[in-house]
């Protein structure tokens, strides 16, 4: 599933750098566009929002195989956010060095979203011996789905002080998503915050063989 930009007028690295900018550092499409036209680019912010729609979900699905393996032990959380004046809900889990495991953008806060997001992780990370969570109920029962779909039994923690880790995890896509001007529609919520988690986790240093820089390990995504 490899990045194809043949037929785009501007270069792939221009293209790269756009996406990686915006996802990287808190601005708006019309703010990047200005940055751009400083450094004799001309392109329009309809187009920039169109390359991070495109492209993201391409170097996301790169980046998944070659994310590092996390910790064993995870804390969970969620939050808030904002799509044409409705609150949605952003599931987000972290190891204990603070690394990203998974993340879930859900219209509701129940059972099924819940169980949903742990599936989610699950896959891509394996079974954990333990999560820390908040005491939401949809939560513990999500849990306790899972145990019994899986056969396992991951150790459920609840308490809403163990959870620190994570809820500062938080404060990198309230700062990011601030100046982006509120979301228009779950799709392109869904697929920009995607692209704020994967680069924020190459900056990390989650992507294995990463003893290039960011910038590079992000282009190479698309080589």
């Amino acid at each position: 599933m490899a990045a194809e930009f043949k037929g785009h007028r501007y270069k792939k690295s221009i293209i790269l750098l756009c996406i990686r900018w915006y996802l990287r550092y808190p601005m708006s499409y019309r703010q990047l566009e200005e940055m751009m036209a400083e450094r004799g680019i001309e392109v329009d912010h309809s187009t920039l929002a169109r390359w991070v729609l495109k492209f993201t979900p391409q170097l996301e699905y790169e980046f998944r195989k070659k994310k590092k393996p996390i910790g064993n032990s995870w804390k969970w959380d969620e939050m808030t956010l904002k799509i044409k004046g409705k609150f949605y809900w952003l599931y987000r889990a972290v190891d204990s060095d603070g690394d990203t495991i998974d993340f879930l953008l859900s219209k509701k806060r129940d059972l099924k979203a819940a169980l949903r997001f742990l599936k989610k992780a699950v896959r891509q990370h394996g079974v954990p011996s333990r999560i820390t969570a908040d005491k939401s109920g949809a939560n513990a029962a999500g849990l306790k789905e899972l145990n019994r779909q899986i056969g396992r039994r991951i150790k459920l923690r609840q308490n809403k002080y163990l959870n620190n880790i994570v809820e500062q995890s938080h404060r990198l896509i309230r700062r990011m998503t601030r100046p982006m001007m509120g979301f228009q529609n779950f799709w392109s919520s869904r697929t920009t915050i995607s692209g704020i988690e994967m680069v924020n986790m190459i900056y990390r240093g989650q992507m294995k063989n990463s003893g290039e820089s960011a910038a590079k390990q992000f282009s190479n995504l698309a080589a």
